[in-house]
C-alpha cells in the first residue's frame, strides 16, 4: 500500500473466488506432504522475497517433516516464478512466495498478464509486513530527506532510481515520491532489489525505496545511506532513521507484504495444515529475532484474511497506478 500528499487512493472492492473452491474434502490431506514441499521465489537470491522464504524454511521443514526447498526463479518482473507456481499441481507440494508489488502491481500494470491474482492463486499464509526505506547511493550529495528534496528539485531529471521490475512497489513508489516532490527522476529497472542495491551501492543508481531487510548491512556499512522511513513508525532493524513525517514529508507511506500461496485449487484441508505450520514458525524466538533485527514486523493471518487483504491491495494498487499515470515500459 502507498499513501502520498497528493490525496488518497480509490478503494474499490473485488469479488471473491466461489464459495465452492473452499469446501473441504475429507482425506485429501491424510497423506501430505509426501515427499518435499518447494517454495518458488520469483526473485534473485538476496531480496525481501528470498529473506522471507528461507526465514521459514526449517520451522516450515520440522513442521512438515519434509524438507523445504527454496527455487530461485527471477524475472519478467516476477512473472516468470509466478506462473511456474501457477502452473504447479494444486497438491501442497509447490508454495510461491509471493510479494504484494507482484501480486497487486502486475496486474494493475500489465495488459494481458497470463495469470490473475485472485482466480489461479490461493492465499495460504502470511509470512510478513514490510515497511520502506528511502536509500541513497554513497556518492549521494545529501544525507536527509530534506536535503535529498532540494538536490532533486535543483536537478529536475538528473536522479536515477531503482526498482526490483516495472510495475513493482519500489517502481510506483518511486514516481510517487518523484510527484510528491515535485521533482522527476528516472526510473531504472532492474530483476530484483539484490542487483538493485548492488548499483546503488556502487554509486551508479542514486535512490532506491525498498525493503530495510535487504538493506540493513549495507546501511551498518556505510555503503549505502539511509535517508527515511517510508512508514508510520521507526524500524527496529533502523532506529536512528526518521520517518518521512519527521524528516518533513508527512503522509508519503510505502508498506509491502511477503506471503505464502498455493495454485488455485489446491485442497483448502492442505492450506489450513499450511497456515497451522506457518504460525508455529512464526512463534518461534529465532524466527522473530531475525524479523526484529531486519525490520519486518509478524502478521499472522487465516487465508480468509490474506484473501480480503490481496483484494483491497489490488484495488489500491489499480488507484496509485491511475493517479500516477504509471504504464508498464
Amino acid at each position: 500500500m502507498i499513501r502520498h500528499p497528493a490525496g488518497g487512493v480509490a478503494r474499490r472492492a473485488l469479488l471473491a473466488a466461489p464459495a465452492l473452491t473452499l469446501l473441504p474434502r475429507p482425506g485429501v490431506a491424510q497423506g501430505f506432504p509426501t515427499r518435499a514441499v518447494t517454495v518458488i521465489v520469483p526473485n534473485p537470491p538476496g531480496g525481501g522475497s528470498d529473506f522471507a522464504a528461507r526465514l521459514f524454511t526449517e520451522g516450515l521443514s520440522q513442521a512438515l517433516g519434509q524438507p523445504v526447498v527454496i527455487d530461485n526463479r527471477p524475472g519478467a518482473n516476477g512473472n516468470i516464478g509466478i506462473q511456474q507456481a501457477v502452473r504447479a499441481a494444486p497438491d501442497g507440494h509447490t508454495l510461491l512466495m509471493q510479494y504484494s508489488g507482484y501480486h497487486a502491481g502486475n496486474p494493475a500494470m500489465m495488459q494481458n498478464l497470463p495469470w490473475d491474482p485472485i482466480r489461479d492463486l490461493a492465499p495460504v499464509a502470511m509470512a510478513t509486513m514490510a515497511p520502506h526505506v528511502i536509500l541513497g547511493a554513497p556518492n549521494l550529495p545529501a544525507n536527509s530527506l530534506q536535503e535529498l528534496i532540494a538536490y532533486a528539485r535543483a536537478n529536475p531529471g538528473k536522479l536515477n532510481f531503482a526498482s526490483s521490475g516495472n510495475g513493482s512497489i519500489q517502481h510506483i513508489a518511486g514516481e510517487v515520491f518523484s510527484r510528491a516532490i515535485g521533482a522527476p527522476m528516472v526510473h531504472v529497472p532492474y530483476r530484483g532489489a539484490a542487483p538493485a542495491l548492488q548499483d546503488v551501492a556502487g554509486g551508479r543508481v542514486e535512490i532506491f525505496i525498498t525493503t530495510p531487510s535487504s538493506a540493513i548491512a549495507l546501511v551498518q556499512a556505510g555503503r549505502v545511506k539511509a535517508i527515511a522511513m517510508a512508514s508510520a513508525q521507526r524500524s527496529s532493524g533502523l532506529p536512528d532513521v526518521p520517518t518521512t513525517a519527521e524528516a518533513g514529508l508527512p503522509g508519503f507511506v510505502v508498506d509491502a507484504w511477503f506471503a505464502f500461496f498455493a495454485p488455485a485449487g489446491t485442497p483448502p484441508e492442505i492450506v489450513a495444515r499450511v497456515n497451522a505450520d506457518m504460525r508455529k514458525a512464526l512463534a518461534l524466538p529465532e524466527v522473530r529475532a531475525a524479523l526484529s533485527a531486519q525490520g519486518m514486523e509478524i502478521a499472522p493471518s487465516s487465508p480468509e484474511e490474506m484473501g480480503a487483504l490481496m483484494r483491497k491491495d489490488a484495488a489500491r494498487w489499480a488507484g496509485v497506478v491511475k493517479q500516477a499515470g504509471i504504464k508498464a515500459e
